[in-house]
């Protein structure tokens, strides 16, 4: 399978470096982008602001989505993630602290495919990373693309 990229949206340092350790010590290779805010990550997707002129095509494996961002929230990137032909097929797991049932529900009517809560502990936050990786960028069958798009 090609070296394709995840997209982690996180706006907590530690949270972010907990998360790049974990996907490292997975010896997953794949590159890893950060965006620290909503704007930021839809600018990424969809290659506008700073990142004017990175091929639109060239979409990440997986995006890992915190909720509680600054600019623009975790649900408001999904929607736009969703509403979008480009991406509305694009994997996105919620990563976040918040087990709120109404976030949770929100999450999936908004298109999530998976919504995973951040483990306190380091080794079990390691371990679900881990596996989240492994699956989605070792197990999951992506659509295929016929030129540039999804089929």
């Amino acid at each position: 399978m090609e070296n394709r990229t995840i997209l982690l949206v996180e706006d907590n340092p530690k949270d972010e470096a907990l998360t790049l350790r974990a996907l490292k010590k997975c010896n997953l290779a794949n590159e890893i982008v950060v965006t620290r805010d909503g704007a930021e990550a839809l600018d990424y997707l969809f290659a506008t602001g700073d990142y004017t002129g990175r091929d639109v095509g060239d979409l990440p494996a997986v995006v890992l989505l915190d909720l509680k961002l600054p600019k623009i929230d975790g649900l408001e990137v999904l929607r736009r993630i969703r509403s979008n032909e480009r991406t509305r097929l694009l994997p996105v797991v919620v990563l976040t602290s918040s087990d709120e049932e109404k976030d949770i529900i929100a999450g999936y009517e908004l298109g999530a495919n998976s919504y995973v809560r951040k483990p306190v502990v380091f080794s079990d936050f390691g371990m679900a990373i881990a596996e989240l990786g492994r699956y989605w960028l070792n197990i999951n069958e992506p659509p295929h693309k016929e030129g540039g798009r999804a089929k």
